[in-house]
């Protein structure tokens, strides 16, 4: 058997984009249903402002009412400024804030209104909330294999900003194919260079892409060391900031038949993923034809 992987699931990407509000009691039972598989983490909810993401304006009324005393899946919930982070630390279940970086200042500013330094101020402010409280920041290095906008990309920026996040304390970071562009050699390359320079940190990788090339995506990452993957079941959802037309997220499916291929443990309940597919296509099925 070879090394474990990590499956972080997505619903809040999955649901971002969706103008039409799915209502809290049926996010909460998908959910729910979500939690009783046995993925290592669930990105369930965002702490931003509701002007730029309405769908996801309930998230704090979802955590009273979700299953997790028999769940061993921790939360994660994404924040975009100091108040975002400030309100995701009063919830004692959530384990983990997640803020997307940008190393594209176009896309930094489209995502949080800032520039990319002002960006990194809140990361810090925000690290030092989950340092006090125990929880732990994820940074996303969204753009991380490259932009649409023109803004300059190389390994060398990526490594740049590995070092400034690492050397403040980051822990987790998880490289973002934002628009679905990234390129296996890209991958296998970043990976190959960042993992051996920063040991203590655990690198993931939050991928888009398109239904032809999600399999080369995967093997790139995982060949190169990534044992941290993001995914949402059937492929929902996308970052609403960074197009006019979404690139899907990883269909976590995917990614469970790709580890069960190459006999990788992954140490999920297989009757309640086939129950939580079948919500999945009757939720965004209901709601999807708004977008």
């Amino acid at each position: 058997m070879k090394d474990k992987i990590k499956l972080i699931e997505c619903p809040r990407d999955a649901m971002q984009g969706l103008k039409a509000f799915i209502p809290t009691e049926e996010k909460i039972s998908y959910l729910n249903s979500l939690l009783s598989i046995g993925f290592d983490t669930l990105d369930f909810g965002s702490f931003v402002s509701p002007s730029a993401i309405p769908q996801l304006a309930d998230t704090a009324l979802l955590i009273p009412k979700l299953n997790l005393d028999n769940s061993k899946t921790k939360l994660l919930a994404i924040i975009a400024n100091v108040r975002g982070a400030r309100e995701a630390n009063m919830f004692e279940h959530i384990s983990f804030m997640g803020f997307p970086f940008s190393i594209s200042e176009t896309f930094q500013k489209r995502n949080t209104n800032s520039t990319i330094e002002e960006s990194f101020s809140t990361v810090e402010q925000s690290w030092n909330i989950c340092d006090r409280s125990g929880k732990q920041l994820v940074v996303y290095l969204s753009m991380g294999f490259g932009n649409p906008y023109g803004d300059k990309w190389n390994s060398e920026i990526v490594m740049q900003w590995t070092k400034r996040l690492v050397q403040l304390g980051v822990k987790i970071i998880s490289l973002a194919d934002t628009v679905g562009i990234a390129k296996p050699d890209d991958i296998s390359n970043l990976y190959k260079q960042l993992i051996p320079e920063f040991p203590s940190v655990e690198f993931g990788g939050h991928f888009h892409t398109k239904p032809n090339e999600w399999r080369e995506k995967i093997e790139a990452a995982y060949n190169n060391g990534c044992r941290r993957f993001d995914g949402a079941l059937k492929g929902y959802g996308g970052c609403p900031m960074a197009d006019d037309e979404l690139i899907g997220n990883m269909p976590t499916e995917n990614l469970i038949s790709f580890a069960e291929e190459n006999k990788i443990n992954s140490e999920l309940n297989k009757t309640e993923l086939l129950s939580a597919l079948n919500s999945a296509d009757q939720l965004f099925s209901k709601y999807n034809q708004h977008i």
